[in-house]
């Protein structure tokens, strides 16, 4: 595959601190929750978590793809604002689908390393569950006889209508161009379940994690904003979806299409979650480890983005590493652990075909499949669990990747500060 694309260094760019939210099963406990909302939960235990002042913030950068609600246009501003950071401090909105969540780093990481600011709040955040029903084809009225043209806004976005195919048959190509089968797609599939049911027992996906509760978020001056969990629910600490899902139950269930590889138990499952993380200069970074006696969670290196054949949007992983590695002179031996997000099992085992990964590097706390992939909040929390995972494993480089339907491949290149 071709490694051209554009590619981004980083020299003196932190991650001080990251957190999510639970990612939670569509239509769960948070399935009422505005995204605004989620991110703005997110955005406060970040700053609470890393303890930086609201104040020291110089730029927010959100990321959010579906409207979960009709202020859609806001969110980066109210994140912002009801987080406590100053009125004077702008935000803006990025998007690069899949990818927007490492979209948010690279941005952030140019803020600071240009000068704009020492310290950028960077947010991702995803409602599933409330993609609306719309219509795109009504401002002039309903013609009498004509269909109505509401439709489901996350499964019609799941169609790319330039190679006419949607998501799931994108994989089903790249499942035959690297002769994967449905019984490999079934045990990784299964090894990811199995991982993050480890992880989560273990308490190690717990440390990333802020529980949510039913809460107002205060503004002086303005209207408050809050958080509402669905039915029973008063607290929710974990995500939802990992659970022990052994081969012979995945191979029971059926094929998105007859004949294919890909099934609702081996792709992706739909969550809604928030992740955020603080972006600083290495100036603000050393003040903040002498005032806190610890260092950053990692350095940010790198981020690279390439553009692939939309039919096969999922391959988009493989340049986008090679990207990164010929760019810095580094070798996949030197990558301790790399997260690729699992859109589907067949799409990330054809990255680790292509690339020749070692699959015991790989996913090791889990992927998408098995915890989820809310859209824009994906890539910071891949950026967030790769960077805990290397200082938990004592290795120094680390790269967090995601295929972007449409046909594009992103990722990021950081460095554990303390190996």
């Amino acid at each position: 595959m071709s490694s051209k694309g554009f590619f981004t260094a980083f020299d003196d760019v932190w991650m001080l601190d990251g957190v999510r939210t639970p990612m939670v099963d569509y239509c769960g406990a948070l399935g009422h929750v505005s995204p605004t909302d989620l991110g703005i939960k997110a955005a406060r235990a970040v700053l609470e978590r890393a303890g930086v002042a609201a104040g020291d913030i110089g730029s927010v950068v959100c990321g959010n793809m579906a409207p979960g609600d009709f202020d859609q246009f806001f969110l980066p501003r109210h994140i912002g604002l009801y987080a406590g950071v100053p009125v004077q401090v702008p935000a803006i909105m990025a998007q690069r689908i899949c990818g927007t969540g490492f979209e948010l780093f690279r941005q952030a990481g140019e803020h600071v390393r240009g000068g704009a600011c020492e310290a950028a709040l960077l947010v991702g955040a995803e409602s599933m569950t409330r993609n609306p029903i719309a219509a795109f084809d009504h401002r002039t009225g309903f013609k009498l006889g004509a269909p109505v043209g509401f439709k489901d806004y996350m499964w019609e976005a799941l169609k790319d209508p330039a190679p006419g195919i949607n998501m799931i048959q994108t994989a089903e190509n790249l499942a035959r161009q690297y002769g994967i089968t449905r019984e490999q797609v079934d045990a990784f599939a299964s090894r990811s379940f199995a991982r993050a049911v480890a992880a989560q027992d273990s308490g190690f996906l717990a440390g990333e994690i802020v529980p949510v509760v039913s809460e107002r978020f205060e503004l002086e001056g303005y209207r408050p904003r809050g958080i509402r969990l669905q039915g029973k629910a008063t607290e929710v600490m974990r995500d939802t979806h990992p659970r022990p899902s052994p081969v012979e139950v995945l191979a029971r269930l059926r094929p998105v299409f007859e004949g294919g590889v890909q099934t609702g138990g081996n792709s992706a499952a739909l969550v809604d979650a928030a992740a955020a993380a603080v972006v600083a200069s290495g100036g603000y970074a050393k003040a903040w480890t002498e005032a806190h006696g610890r260092q950053p969670l990692a350095r940010i290196a790198g981020a690279a983005a390439v553009g692939v054949p939309p039919e096969i949007m999922g391959i988009g992983p493989a340049p986008a590493i090679r990207l990164l590695l010929e760019r810095t002179g580094l070798t996949l031996a030197d990558i301790g652990r790399i997260e690729i997000n699992e859109a589907q099992g067949a799409q990330t085992l054809a990255v680790a075909r292509e690339l020749g990964l070692d699959m015991e590097r790989l996913n090791v706390n889990g992927g998408a499949i098995a915890l989820g992939h809310p859209l824009a909040a994906t890539g910071v929390r891949l950026t967030i669990t790769v960077a805990r995972e290397m200082r938990r494993a004592g290795v120094r480089w680390g790269i967090s990747s995601a295929c972007v339907g449409g046909g594009q491949g992103m990722a990021l290149l950081l460095e554990n500060p303390a190996p």
